[in-house]
């Protein structure tokens, strides 16, 4: 299970991995000088930036907290939309207007509009950031998500009921996909008609692969 930061950790970082010679180039480890802590998940959009959050680091006495980041790909600029705790996961509506996260302690599923590059409407509270999309109960924490084409927001969920949610961004209803793994984490799509859903099971080290009811949503710059 995952806990606190390792004792030698540093810090977290963006990097870009050339696939065909496996060249490693680090493009961003800190914003505004403050060190990344713990990015975990990433989307692109249309105009080629990238969102990512950062769920931040346990230590013994303290804990880092992240948010959601905007940054360009080229490493050219960075910069921090909404800083909060434990926010997992990270996706666009399929107009490219809204962007999803997770707050995986407090077992939210959040929505921000977007106004421009990087940028979000401000919350009337910013220590209470976002709208609410939808809440779950007991002890179902949240990980990872991806949006269908229709617009329905599939979050892992962990613990008490572990698998994919499928969420009705207007409703907040749910419908479940549930895996054998305490820790069901991430989820993506593909195919040829984007009904393929890849799924991870994390506490067994497999990686699942199911045929999903709806298609996914293309991600930006693919075929």
């Amino acid at each position: 299970m995952p806990g606190k930061a390792a004792k030698d950790y540093t810090t977290g970082r963006i990097a870009r991995i050339d696939i065909a010679s496996g060249k490693v180039e680090r493009l961003y480890d800190a914003c505004n000088g403050h060190r990344l802590s713990g990015p975990n998940d990433i989307v692109f959009d249309r105009d080629g930036g990238f969102w990512f959050t950062d769920l931040g680091k346990h230590h013994d006495h303290v804990t880092d907290h992240g948010g959601l980041y905007y940054a360009k790909a080229d490493g050219s600029e960075i910069r921090r939309a909404v800083h909060g705790p434990h926010m997992n996961g990270v996706g666009l509506s399929p107009d490219g207007r809204t962007v999803y996260t997770a707050l995986t302690n407090e077992r939210l599923l959040l929505a921000f509009d977007i106004t421009g590059p990087g940028e979000v409407a401000p919350s009337p509270l910013p220590a209470i950031p976002g709208r609410v999309v939808a809440s779950f109960e007991g002890r179902i924490l949240l990980d990872s998500l991806a949006v269908e084409e229709g617009g329905n927001i599939c979050v892992a969920t962990l613990v008490e009921r572990p698998g994919i949610a499928s969420v009705n961004p207007a409703t907040g209803a749910k419908t479940w996909r549930d895996f054998p793994d305490l820790l069901t984490t991430n989820i993506a799509f593909g195919g040829p008609d984007m009904r393929d859903a890849w799924v991870c099971l994390s506490t067994t080290g497999r990686l699942a692969k199911t045929r999903w009811d709806r298609p996914g949503l293309k991600l930006a710059h693919t075929a």
